[in-house]
């Protein structure tokens, strides 16, 4: 779902962020610091916003900012210097982007009447010869004669890139990164950006200064898919910009000066004044990360004081405890609440690399995003990006075939690929589906023989869930040959081991011929749960609420050995039954059982005593400790004790 309010915010925020950026940079190049430096930081923040504004559909917005990103494209290639005027009217334009900001703010939608006089004023700019008003900064170069500079050639290359190229814009930045080795670029018609990006068609121009020669230049603009049309040294500044040369000989018609419009500079004087309250501010997550400390110390003394007031019974102390419980509880929440991000924040990456791989294989890829409005806390989204970019790949490239396969097996043209997240009581699910070739069992059968991960006999005896959960064995791969994208034999075995890092579980489900899906299930949060406190031969352990299906009494007689395990018939149904010995010793026979649930799998523990349901922070174990199977971390309760709690996860 489209959150356009969240969006509306968060545009607000961070296109503030850049235009105080331009203003600040535009104030260096006037008191003559570092241009270069002003220049680019001016540069990429009116990119962005121009991006930012297309993106939302500002188009008042995105006309201005690009204007004013082509004077900055001629500043920075010297074909203009920076003038007092010039300086005055990209001041007024970004005084022009701050009350358009403040409409976006207040709910509306900015008008051209509040940018169009300033964008024709911007074209004109870079349309007319190059003015004669001294420059503020004298380390911007002047324009060179048009044939030289500085004494070095200056070509014009004309070049074509082959249509049927599904990599426009990498074969176009491959040859800019080649020619600036041998070179200076100074100007491409259309912009460089809009090049990278792979926005045109048909051939293009490219302006270098070059010492290189001839024959240098044509070699590195000829290439695969790239063809070199022509190649000329200009002879005059009409050669370079013919369009602009005749545009800039029309004479523009007198202006009557108006008395009453206050000069630029009084406009902005007046601007500087206006007040406006600061409704966001950025915190350094380090700084969250020391608050949710302080708001788990909070917890666990809250407990802590529960267990004094139980024992001494005064009435006001209750009290009083109810109260600080309650502030403590809505803390918490609102902690937890800013931590929780959307992981559209993460899945808003994906479709770039869905499309760049499809194209890099000559494949047809329809992929859908839903879920993206569920919410994840910060410290898990830092290390789902990477998995999850690894498995979309992994569809693309090894999962969903090739038109022309396809239609050969009866299928669309165009292979599907969706990746969903969505909310299961304390879970995140995160589902990668595609309908693709799937997973051969008997390929990884012969694969798990020949790489000694199976005997043959145990290979032939395997389940399709044991050879499929070999993907995530380190270097394992099904791929007969490497890539660029994938295919090394590195990254499920990765991608495992980040999951479970996340207190998650993953598992695949594939049929062959039918296609692939990828389940991920994770925590919302890792700090603070509910847990059942229980005792195992009189050791204290916690287990998550989450995770409890019920507490039940049974009879010695209901439980049966099958092979060297147990089992229990419990509401018709047949459960593993684990008495954790080996984490917690032996233990005399007991009635009560903690029936346990996770992925849809049921089993059940034996335990001494359940003392209750409790909060609890859960802390990671040490680095000195290591990993422990079966424990997920520790937790301290009121009385001070050290808990484990248990991983249900590795249990099922």
């Amino acid at each position: 779902m489209f959150d356009e309010e969240g969006y509306r915010k968060l545009f607000v925020e961070e296109s503030r962020e850049n235009h105080e950026n331009i203003v600040n940079n535009l104030l260096a190049l006037e008191n003559g610091e570092d241009q270069h430096t002003a220049i680019d930081e001016i540069f990429r923040s009116a990119h962005t916003l121009k991006g930012m504004s297309a993106s939302m559909g500002f188009d008042a917005m995105e006309h201005l900012c690009h204007s004013m990103e082509d004077v900055f494209s001629l500043i920075r290639s010297g074909q203009r210097g920076v003038t007092a005027s010039l300086t005055d009217l990209l001041l007024t334009c970004t005084d022009a982007i701050e009350g358009m900001l403040d409409t976006i703010e207040a709910g509306g939608t900015p008008s051209d009447e509040q940018s169009g006089s300033l964008v024709q004023e911007l074209r004109a700019f870079t349309e007319e010869e190059s003015p004669d008003e001294p420059t503020v900064s004298h380390d911007a170069p002047s324009p060179e004669p048009a044939g030289k500079a500085d004494g070095r050639p200056v070509y014009t290359l004309t070049i074509a890139i082959d249509p049927s190229s599904t990599m426009k814009d990498i074969r176009a930045m491959l040859l800019l990164q080649n020619l600036q080795e041998i070179g200076t670029i100074l100007s491409t018609n259309p912009m460089q950006e809009l090049l990278e990006d792979g926005k045109f068609d048909g051939p293009f121009e490219i302006l270098i200064e070059s010492e290189a020669g001839e024959d240098a230049l044509r070699t590195v603009a000829s290439g695969t898919e790239i063809s070199l049309l022509d190649l000329s040294v200009p002879q005059s500044p009409q050669a370079i910009f013919p369009e602009a040369s005749e545009e800039a000989q029309t004479p523009e018609p007198d202006l009557e000066p108006e008395a009453a419009v206050p000069s630029p500079q009084a406009q902005r004087v007046a601007k500087s004044e206006k007040s406006r309250e600061i409704k966001n501010i950025r915190v350094d997550i380090q700084r969250l990360d020391r608050m949710m400390n302080l708001v788990e110390d909070l917890v666990i003394n809250r407990g802590r004081l529960e267990l004094i007031a139980k024992k001494h019974g005064i009435k006001e102390f209750d009290e009083a405890l109810s109260m600080v419980g309650r502030s403590v509880s809505d803390l918490q929440n609102l902690m937890m609440g800013i931590r929780m991000m959307p992981l559209e924040r993460i899945f808003n990456r994906l479709p770039r690399v869905v499309r760049d791989v499809a194209n890099h294989d000559g494949k047809e890829v329809e992929f859908t995003v839903e879920g993206g409005e569920t919410e994840l806390d910060r410290s898990m989204m830092d290390g789902l990006s990477d998995p999850l970019l690894h498995i979309i790949r992994n569809a693309v490239n090894h999962g969903i075939e090739t038109p022309e396969i396809r239609e050969a097996c009866g299928k669309p043209p165009k292979g599907s690929l969706r990746l969903t997240a969505r909310r299961d009581k304390d879970n995140v699910i995160i589902e990668i589906e595609d309908d693709g070739a799937g997973i051969d069992p008997e390929r990884l059968r012969k694969k798990a023989v020949s790489k000694g991960l199976m005997t043959p006999e145990a290979a032939a005896n395997a389940t399709k869930d044991d050879l499929v959960s070999l993907l995530f064995e380190p270097g394992f791969s099904t791929a007969e040959t490497i890539t660029d994208i994938s295919g090394r034999g590195v990254g499920l075995d990765v991608v495992k081991k980040t999951i479970a890092s996340l207190k998650g579980t993953i598992k695949i489900e594939t049929e062959v011929g039918r296609g692939t899906k990828f389940e991920l299930v994770l925590p919302p949060t890792m700090a603070i749960i509910d847990v059942m406190m229980v005792h195992i031969n009189g050791m204290r352990c916690a287990i998550p609420v989450s995770n409890v299906v019920e507490v039940a009494q049974t009879r010695p007689e209901a439980i049966h050995r099958i092979g060297n395990s147990e089992a229990i018939l419990l509401r018709d149904q047949t459960l593993p039954l684990h008495r954790l010995e080996d984490m917690f010793g032996r233990t005399e026979k007991s009635d009560t059982l903690v029936v346990l649930q996770n992925d849809g799998r049921r089993c059940c523990i034996s335990v001494d005593t359940v003392d209750g349901q409790q909060e609890v922070v859960v802390k990671p174990l040490s680095r000195i400790a290591g990993n422990c199977r079966g424990i997920s971390g520790i937790t301290i309760p009121g009385d001070g004790d050290v808990v484990p709690v248990l991983d249900v996860n590795t249990m099922i």
